[in-house]
């Protein structure tokens, strides 16, 4: 009888080890050459791998503005439970900060809208982006590029979330309706800053 007791003991603890929801989700690795950058926020931090090899203007952009510090402080603005947040442009008091030029939109590097990727936002207009990025939340192969219209030229993505996709949920899943705008999380979400790593 204890030795049939002991053997249930070890099949449930065997059990609690296998069941994925139990641990936290291992970090991926960056491919050779990709630099990587830690988005620092008021919930956690997010690291992730920029495309430099895919997106090349998109990853170099994201850069100087991290690299000038322009994100500390900013906030995730816009968050859609389910599609993605938004952030990079507007601070705590909801000011949009001046940026630079508009850049090329990479939407037809081939790469996808799927959950855990990072892409630049734009207005309607296809060349358009300047600071603002989003994480996807799910994914969004509506956001792919499709055509040549501004509608269907999609939102180019440059890079992807390494660790910190919990982090992402928990941004995602924040209280909205701030000042009755929707998507601006009641208690801001900040970016407190974003650090560049050397690629490896």
């Amino acid at each position: 009888m204890g030795a049939l007791l002991l053997l249930v003991v070890a099949v449930s603890a065997l059990q609690v080890q296998a069941d994925p929801k139990s641990q936290a989700p291992a970090a991926l690795a960056p491919a050779p050459g990709n630099p990587v950058a830690v988005i620092a926020t008021s919930m956690g931090d997010i690291t992730v791998e920029l495309f430099k090899d895919r997106a090349p203007v998109s990853v170099a952009n994201f850069q100087q503005y991290a690299a000038g510090t322009f994100y500390d402080g900013t906030i995730f603005h816009r968050v859609v439970r389910g599609f993605v947040i938004q952030g990079g442009g507007l601070t705590v008091d909801m000011v949009e900060k001046a940026t630079r030029a508009p850049i090329l939109n990479e939407a037809t590097n081939g790469l996808r809208n799927l959950r855990g990727t990072l892409a630049m936002a734009r207005k309607r207009a296809a060349r358009s982006a300047t600071s603002q990025f989003f994480i996807n939340v799910a994914d969004n192969i509506e956001l792919d590029h499709r055509g040549l219209r501004p509608d269907d030229y999609g939102y180019a993505v440059f890079g992807r979330v390494l660790s910190g996709m919990d982090v992402v949920d928990r941004i995602a899943s924040v209280r909205t309706g701030r000042g009755d705008l929707d998507g601006v999380p009641v208690e801001p979400v900040i970016i407190k800053s974003v650090r560049l790593q050397s690629a490896r």
